[in-house]
């Protein structure tokens, strides 16, 4: 099973979580020292095969590349967590456009890559599946953080689209949305970008995952909370215009206190 962003936070939780089910690892991020010391925790704890590749997910080809790779290595992917994204916060024409830019490579360009690298292989498996990590961002405009909704609500449109496309194969799609869950997400966006709201457990959101991936017949997408699927509903019964204006003022008091 690949799993990207896998060094922190839900990437790891899933990491964790998949290994004590006794699957084989593939790891994928950045930070090398923090993949080795999950990869051994693991592998000490559960006696799995995990693999590790330190990899820039953000530049072009990724897809091919891990694909290639691992095909030389001998590893077959039996699922994909498309996990590692990250954020900018702060008014639109304010920030930088390299930054975007790369964020838009992170959280969409990736995800595409990957996704299309390893479903010819997923939908031949059995018991394989694709989770995409989407967010409650996904779900309406996000002041102060425009493209990180955007790129957000892409995944979940995207992943959707997958779900049905694969209805007539074993394999399980499925869109995830967490709301603000603990993590190193918020050391380098903020803490304001939480808008002040209650921060999940990581563990809460990948058993969410998870007990949908169980079941005989899993929905294309689900959301990581009762108050974020509470929080959903309302946003599609107030309308567009005021769902945008309840999330801006709560980014913008949020900005203020901090």
């Amino acid at each position: 099973m690949l799993i990207t962003g896998a060094s922190a936070g839900i990437g790891a939780e899933f990491a964790r979580r998949l290994a004590s089910r006794g699957s084989d690892l593939v790891l994928v991020a950045r930070r090398a020292d923090r993949l080795d010391a999950l990869a051994s925790q693991l592998r000490a704890a559960h006696g799995v095969a995990v693999t590790t590749l330190p990899m820039d997910l953000a530049l072009p080809g990724v897809g091919q590349r891990l694909r290639s790779g691992l095909g030389d290595a001998g590893v077959e992917v039996t699922a994909v967590v498309n996990n590692a994204g990250f954020a900018n916060s702060g008014l639109f024409h304010t920030e930088d456009l390299a930054d975007l830019q790369k964020e838009i490579a992170l959280d969409v360009s990736s995800v595409v890559e990957i996704s299309h690298a390893f479903l010819p292989s997923l939908r031949g498996q059995e018991g394989g599946f694709l989770a995409n990590v989407a967010s409650m961002a996904a779900y309406q405009a996000g002041p102060r953080m425009a493209v990180y909704g955007a790129c957000k609500a892409f995944v979940l449109s995207f992943t959707e689209a997958l779900w049905y496309e694969a209805r007539d194969t074993d394999l399980r799609v499925l869109a995830l949305s967490p709301g603000a869950t603990e993590t190193e997400f918020f050391d380098i966006v903020g803490d304001a970008a939480d808008g002040g709201s209650r921060r999940m457990a990581a563990s809460d959101v990948v058993r969410t995952a998870l007990s949908a991936l169980d079941r005989r017949n899993p929905p294309p997408s689900v959301i990581a909370g009762r108050s974020n699927r509470l929080a959903a509903t309302l946003g599609r019964l107030v309308g567009r215009r005021r769902s945008v204006e309840v999330v801006g003022g709560m980014m913008t008091r949020a900005h203020a206190a901090a």
